[in-house]
């Protein structure tokens, strides 16, 4: 059965860093997209970065975290990575993994498997 689990999240002052990781089971996932969102309370489900397939190696990410935040993701350990730096009150969210196949690395629709979350939380 497949299954994504993340963790790393927790309470961090602005300006801190955080890195959360995502397990993955089941299946190898290096033929898949690997994306992170985030969903902040009374919000939408939004994007936060991707990573796209294992040789192709496209990243992206939403532009308010541009510059602070890096998605990896290590082959072997079957794991995905979001370095979040100069973290802001602002990215106080649950975040998400997600794994797909679909051509887009950013319309959640493209994704087919989605971890529980782990809560960030930035104090100002």
């Amino acid at each position: 059965q497949e299954q994504l689990v993340e963790s790393g999240g927790g309470l961090v002052q602005a300006g801190g860093s955080l890195r959360l990781s995502c397990a993955a089971s089941g299946r190898t996932f290096s033929t898949y997209n690997m994306g992170w969102f985030r969903q902040a309370p009374g919000k939408e489900r939004e994007f936060v970065a991707a990573i796209s397939r294992t040789g192709v190696d496209i990243t992206t990410y939403q532009g308010s975290v541009k510059g602070r935040f890096t998605i990896s993701r290590d082959i072997a350990k079957n794991t995905v990575y979001l370095q979040m730096n100069n973290l802001k009150p602002e990215d106080t969210a649950i975040y998400h993994c997600a794994a797909g196949t679909g051509w887009s690395l950013t319309s959640q629709s493209n994704y087919n498997y989605w971890g529980q979350g782990t809560q960030v939380t930035v104090s100002s």
